[in-house]
């Protein structure tokens, strides 16, 4: 009784009182016509029991979560493993989803760029390392004994002032000597600074000869140092070098910072990471001007403005005495094709950059004439001011017909901040690994180079990493890249996708329910796929597909014929066996 699942009087849509049995951690495919029952019996009884007696074996208080689920209509069904289905439907459309997320390799790449980035600066390019304070007096340490040494605390790197209250609040805190652009003063002197040049000040914390012993007195000095210039420190040995330290991800030279790095600063789907100007999106929706005058030979008068519809048509509205008011004011006609008009006053139409004053009369809505009288506002700020403000769905889904996605400015498509993309793992930001398709991306974890350090604190991120993408090879995906949008991908894509995530998973003890897997596969392709899914049943899960492939059917365990026609013909078991 073990090895089968055993079902008896199935009555769900069509089908008619079927009893049947299936044997268990095998490959079996339903076949049979379009509507003769297959899913009927596949994901609305099999796959609908199997999963509402695994929700049922839950707590009640995880039952909460997941709502009631109907009981198909079966006398009984017994040898039921825990049921997960893999259909066409499953991907998100959401506009943030792309492959990356949602086979999950995006959130181990976070993982590797916050553990083993390194981080440069956003402006220059130069790399930036941060250091603890014991790293730093160890550092310091590391010089020959007897070297005499400058303590220096940078308080303001290249900024224009006269800096006068700076040096007071220096004067108060005790400290006795600082240097000013190079030259050493006494805080008591007369500095003069120009107002309009850029300054370096540094607070001569400390001056020590290294010897040992002296590392608690280091300590303190850097300690203080670091207070004063908000994490950076200077040794400068005297008649000699000096070099410049900093406790925080920051370009000594443009003071660009980053705080510590941590995974979900590379998220695109937070405010830590994402782009300020299209809040991780990647792109902006704009009007097009081409979408709201789509055909230049028409004239204002035939309805040219598609976006503002009866505009010229029918003369009396609002909108169309608006636009006759500005056709009068630059002395043009709108019964011109849009083309033969005047470049400025099309530009005008549109935009209304020139604040030119329109006045006419015309009949309220709410009864009566009113005058109008005020600046053109221009058709593209008119819609997208309209979209900005109205609360009705329709409204902005009509203005969304004359709007074009256009990159982001600010990131040109890339989702993230600068600074974010300034971590580079091997030379590359987390965006640029996200464009590999993933045979480049295979290739790229198996040749990264790393120091030792790195290696071992990247061994496990990277494996998780390889092995995903290495069974998205397997259902043939190789082509994709991470970035691609969920909601490009076709039905046969997405469910590959979700075929990977779970073999990935290597659950064992599962019962799987597919819908076509094969569609929209070549044949040279469809061998991978069935390779794949012999591997599910290999590592001990029932495999139940329903296909109307050949070579899937050819290749099963068990094959069940379901019709023999569509709709009330069906809904019979014809013919079942190996």
């Amino acid at each position: 009784m073990e090895d089968k699942i055993i079902i008896k009087g199935a009555k769900e849509h069509n089908l008619k009182n079927v009893d049947l049995e299936l044997p268990r951690n095998k490959f079996i495919v339903f076949t049979g016509l379009s509507g003769s029952g297959k899913s009927s019996l596949a994901f609305d009884t099999i796959y609908a029991e199997g999963q509402r007696r695994y929700v049922e074996s839950l707590s009640a208080y995880a039952r909460q979560f997941l709502g009631q689920m109907e009981k198909p209509n079966v006398e009984y069904i017994e040898g039921l493993s825990p049921a997960i289905s893999i259909d066409q439907k499953t991907t998100s459309k959401n506009p943030r989803s792309t492959v990356g997320t949602v086979t999950e390799i995006y959130d181990y790449l976070r993982l590797l760029f916050a553990r083993v980035g390194e981080v440069h600066c956003s402006v220059c390019g130069a790399k930036i390392s941060q250091m603890t304070i014991q790293e730093i007096v160890d550092k310091m340490m590391e010089f020959p004994e007897r070297t005499k040494l400058q303590i220096l605390s940078p308080v303001v790197r290249g900024q224009k002032g006269t800096h006068k209250k700076l040096i007071e609040n220096i004067k108060k805190e005790g400290f006795v000597r600082i240097r000013v652009n190079g030259e050493n003063y006494e805080v008591t002197d007369e500095i003069d600074l120009s107002k309009n040049k850029k300054h370096n000040i540094e607070v001569v914390v400390d001056r020590i000869v290294i010897k040992d012993g002296i590392e608690s007195r280091l300590t303190d000095s850097i300690e203080t140092a670091v207070k004063l210039s908000d994490g950076l420190v200077i040794a400068q040995i005297i008649d000699g070098e000096e070099i410049l330290y900093s406790t925080k991800f920051a370009c000594p030279e443009h003071g660009v910072g980053i705080e510590e790095l941590s995974p979900r600063m590379f998220s695109f789907n937070a405010p830590f990471g994402a782009c300020e100007t299209c809040n991780g999106l990647g792109e902006s929706k704009e009007v097009d001007p081409d979408l709201v005058i789509p055909n230049k030979d028409l004239s204002i008068k035939q309805g040219a403005i598609a976006a503002w519809g009866s505009v010229g048509v029918n003369d009396d509205t609002y909108y169309s005495k608006m636009v006759q008011s500005l056709a009068n004011h630059f002395g043009v006609s709108i019964e011109t094709p849009v083309k033969d008009l005047p470049e400025e006053f099309v530009h005008e139409l549109l935009y209304g950059t020139n604040n030119v004053m329109v006045q006419f009369i015309y009949e309220s809505k709410y009864g009566g004439r009113r005058e109008y009288q005020a600046y053109f506002e221009g058709v593209i700020p008119n819609l997208e001011r309209r979209y900005r403000e109205t609360n009705s769905e329709y409204s902005r889904d009509k203005i969304e017909e004359y709007m074009a996605e256009t990159p982001c400015p600010k990131c040109k498509g890339a989702r993230l901040k600068k600074e974010v993309l300034s971590v580079l793992v091997d030379g590359k930001n987390i965006m640029e690994v996200t464009d590999f398709s993933v045979n480049e991306l295979v290739e790229y974890i198996e040749n990264i180079n790393l120091s030792e350090k790195q290696k071992f604190i990247a061994h496990e991120i990277l494996k998780e990493i390889r092995g995903r993408a290495i069974f998205l090879r397997d259902v043939g995906l190789d082509y994709l890249n991470l970035s691609r949008k969920a909601g490009t991908l076709s039905g046969g894509e997405a469910q590959r996708i979700r075929l990977a995530t779970q073999i990935g998973s290597a659950l064992v003890g599962v019962l799987y329910v597919l819908d076509e897997p094969s569609i929209g596969l070549h044949q040279r392709d469809n061998d991978r796929l069935i390779k794949t899914l012999r591997h599910l049943t290999d590592i001990g899960n029932t495999l139940i597909v329903v296909e109307h492939d050949e070579d899937t059917m050819r290749e099963c365990d068990y094959i069940v014929d379901i019709g023999p026609g569509a709709g009330v013909h069906g809904g019979q078991i014809v013919a079942q066996g190996t």
